[in-house]
């Protein structure tokens, strides 16, 4: 799928969500991404933080976002990252396979982010759809900050699982699509408009590997 459809497709639904919304008075949700960002910026990205995504899927995201803004006034787009939960692909069952089954890694240590729970993204739109509350753009991550490779360390540790993890940069370990460096999100105006306190990601990544651990 090239560049330009994959933005016609991911930036065109959510239009058509907010215009069809709009038409009968009822408030979009939109889930968005740290992705529409590049990462270049030191500390915690804003939500009024200019965006410059890095490619194709942050740029449709973005696309997404201004469909949404430009086809119902009455919108809540939220920005998430680092998702993580007990089921389907993420980071955390990849570690907790390939740390079974290796006896040390190679993760990247110079990308900085905030672990989040699908979880806890779900109860917070749960919140904002039910409470009611200002429209516009805010960020939900779980609290704190890590690297991958952090995040991997703590996996293991909290598993029990004895493999190494060993500190890479990303020139390291190439992608196909470039990750930003920077993923950590502020939720400050989340907090302030609905009351939303975000609980510390080794809270809830802990909580996830005791699920998958059987604990």
């Amino acid at each position: 799928m090239n560049r330009t459809l994959v933005l016609n497709v991911v930036g065109l639904t959510p239009a058509l969500l907010a215009h069809a919304t709009a038409a009968r008075g009822i408030r979009l949700l939109h889930v968005s991404t740290d992705y529409v960002f590049d990462g270049s910026q030191p500390g915690f990205y804003a939500e009024d933080d200019p965006v410059a995504p890095l490619g194709a899927y942050g740029a449709s995201k973005d696309a997404g976002e201004r469909g949404v803004r430009a086809g119902n006034p009455d919108h809540v787009i939220l920005r998430t990252a680092w998702v993580v939960s007990p089921w389907g692909h993420n980071f955390v069952k990849t570690m907790l396979r390939l740390g079974a089954e290796r006896a040390s890694l190679r993760v990247v240590d110079d990308q900085r982010g905030c672990p989040t729970s699908a979880i806890d993204i779900a109860e917070a739109l749960l919140t904002i759809a039910t409470k009611g509350g200002p429209p516009g753009t805010y960020h939900f991550v779980n609290a704190g900050e890590a690297s991958w490779c952090e995040l991997a360390r703590f996996v293991f540790d909290r598993a029990g699982l004895a493999a190494e993890v060993e500190a890479i940069t990303t020139d390291q370990y190439p992608t196909p699509a470039k990750r930003p460096a920077n993923s950590r999100l502020s939720t400050d105006k989340l907090q302030a408009a609905f009351g939303i306190r975000p609980r510390p990601w080794q809270d809830a990544v802990g909580g996830i590997v005791d699920t998958l651990m059987g604990a």
